[in-house]
């Protein structure tokens, strides 16, 4: 999943609404995909150094 493209999803979907409680659940799954693509990269990293160090295997 492409993470920009989720993020412009979520963006249009915030410029259509006029509830609070959908613009307040639209900024939380915005975060949390932010969140989730960082941990991703933090865990891809983990993985990489874990591979190079021979006594992690």
């Amino acid at each position: 999943m492409n993470r920009e493209w989720l993020q412009q999803q979520i963006d249009e979907l915030n410029e259509k609404n006029v509830h609070y409680e959908d613009a307040a659940l639209l900024f939380e799954l915005k975060k949390l995909v932010k969140e989730s693509d960082e941990r991703i990269t933090q865990l891809q990293g983990e993985i990489d150094g874990k591979s190079w160090n021979h006594r992690e295997w």
